[in-house]
């Protein structure tokens, strides 16, 4: 099983179904938190829901080559919520990073420095030459990780995600992986 470990606390591996129930808890637990940013918080009903979420991570390494896209945050043993990669364009070598914590884990760097991983990762290992994050304008923590980052902010992307009957814009930001190699 991929397994990545970030820190002393922190790694990331992908998910099993033997994950569903702890999955299921860490979102039903945070729900009033992440239902602000995330519209698929209020799908999430249940321990199966959660089972064919996983279940279809695990299937979607085919699509991949073999490079698992969505990985759970684990930190000091426990569930801390889920990084990956939204989307993975073989074709012109870029990635969009997707991410979210749960509520009781917030403010100990988990997301920053997962994603300082799956940037290694993704550059490294998947050899990618591109990858973006974008958030919602209005979410300044999820904005926080790519700034504390160094990426570029490129741009502004209208109305593109509906959250609670709203419509939002984001803000997409951009690392090259030759910036990546000279910041290390």
């Amino acid at each position: 099983m991929f397994t990545y470990q970030v820190n002393e606390d922190l790694y990331l591996r992908m998910y099993t179904v033997d994950d569903a129930e702890e999955l299921y808890n860490l979102t039903e637990e945070s729900k009033d938190y992440l239902r602000e940013w995330l519209a698929w918080v209020d799908y999430n009903t249940d321990v199966e829901g959660s089972k064919a979420f996983i279940e279809g991570t695990i299937k979607s390494l085919v699509h991949t080559g073999g490079f698992p896209k969505t990985l759970a945050m684990i930190y000091k043993g426990e569930l801390a919520g889920t990084i990956g990669f939204n989307e993975i364009n073989r074709t012109h070598d870029y990635a969009t990073i997707g991410y979210w914590l749960g509520e009781k884990h917030q403010k100990k760097g988990i997301v920053t420095e997962a994603c300082k991983a799956i940037l290694e990762y993704g550059f490294q290992t998947i050899g990618l030459n591109r990858i973006e994050i974008r958030a919602a304008t209005e979410n300044k923590k999820s904005r926080g990780v790519p700034e504390r980052l160094g990426f570029t902010k490129e741009g502004l992307v209208r109305q593109v995600e509906k959250v609670n009957g709203e419509y939002v814009d984001h803000v997409v930001y951009g690392m090259l992986k030759n910036e990546w190699e000279s910041r290390k």
